[in-house]
């Protein structure tokens, strides 16, 4: 089969819930409002670490699309799915975007990207005492 790179993204990012890879970069987030069979969803410009599924017509309440499935590389877990074509004028912005499922990914900030702060007393504080 093949050997599987990982990517590993640095920042805020959005792992698979089961296996916790990388999958997307908060950065890239486009929209929370999106909705699926099992909930909530979240709308990306970009997404890595996936094995892209067979494209089917597929008909959503905005209309119908052509999509492909997305898993993740690692686990194989379905994970959401990706734009490939939007049939009405409309709907083209979603066109090569990938959506994923909130109840299948988890919100991880990247903790090496946080800001320092220094707890020791300053000068000032030490007068103040």
């Amino acid at each position: 089969m093949g050997r599987i790179f990982v990517v590993e993204l640095e920042g805020r990012s959005y792992r698979c819930k089961f296996c916790k890879t990388h999958l997307a970069l908060a950065e890239d987030l486009v929209s929370r409002a999106f909705h699926c069979r099992r909930g909530k969803a979240y709308l990306f410009n970009n997404a890595v670490n996936l094995i892209v599924g067979a494209l089917e017509e597929r008909l959503m309440l905005s209309g119908l699309h052509t999509v492909a499935d997305i898993f993740c590389c690692c686990c194989g877990q379905i994970v959401g799915w990706k734009y490939e074509a939007a049939h009405e004028r409309s709907q083209k912005y979603k066109e090569g975007k990938f959506v994923l499922e909130r109840g299948r990914i988890v919100d991880e900030v990247d903790f090496a990207t946080e800001f320092y702060i220094d707890t020791r007393p300053s000068m000032s504080d030490a007068e103040d005492a």
